[in-house]
């Protein structure tokens, strides 16, 4: 049985759209789940997705579903020793990866951020992470470093320096603000 760590909700600040957001634990997994709800080109689309990752939180499955005016499509994603298998095929391109990026959504940064604890001023160094596109689902290298700039904040560098947004967390290293893109909801 999974314990809920948190819930939350985040607002699409460029665009329109709403995302709930579990985070939970269970026996050596950490458990990240979400509903996303947005207009895409004009009509409404709904993504959910479930990210398991072992107690060190190394991303070791994931089901990824996404509805909209074009239909349904799912991937179901599953990492043993390195190799990535999408639908049941491995997918060479992103072997060694260790974390799941889902473009959609904030709630995956909290996977390197809570994988390497850093101190303030220290960097991550650069990580190479399986980046779910939406919405076309397909999955993208996409290399990324993180640093930590004070004691709740993180700089996030993406494509060679070419994007970059400052990320506030809480506590647990989830997202409340994602420099121009995301903001969690507060109780008012």
């Amino acid at each position: 049985m999974a314990g809920l760590i948190q819930s939350g909700l985040w607002r699409w600040i460029t665009r329109t759209g709403m995302e709930r957001f579990e985070l939970q634990h269970r026996a050596q997994e950490w458990i990240l789940r979400g509903t996303i709800l947005l207009m895409e080109e004009g009509f409404p689309a709904e993504a959910r997705y479930e990210v398991i990752c072992d107690d060190s939180w190394r991303t070791r499955r994931a089901d990824i579903s996404l509805r909209d005016n074009s239909g349904e499509r799912s991937l179901r994603i599953i990492v043993e020793d390195g190799l990535w298998f999408v639908n049941g095929c491995v997918i060479d391109a992103i072997a060694g990866c260790t974390d799941i990026d889902l473009e959609w959504s904030p709630s995956t940064n909290t996977l390197p951020i809570r994988r390497l604890p850093m101190a303030i001023g220290e960097k991550s160094g650069p990580i190479v992470a399986a980046w779910v596109r939406f919405p076309s689902l397909q999955l993208e290298l996409l290399a990324q470093e993180y640093e930590r700039i004070a004691d709740n904040r993180y700089r996030y560098t993406s494509s060679d320096g070419a994007f970059v947004a400052e990320l506030i967390v809480d506590e647990e290293g989830i997202v409340t603000e994602y420099e121009g893109v995301w903001r969690r909801e507060t109780a008012k």
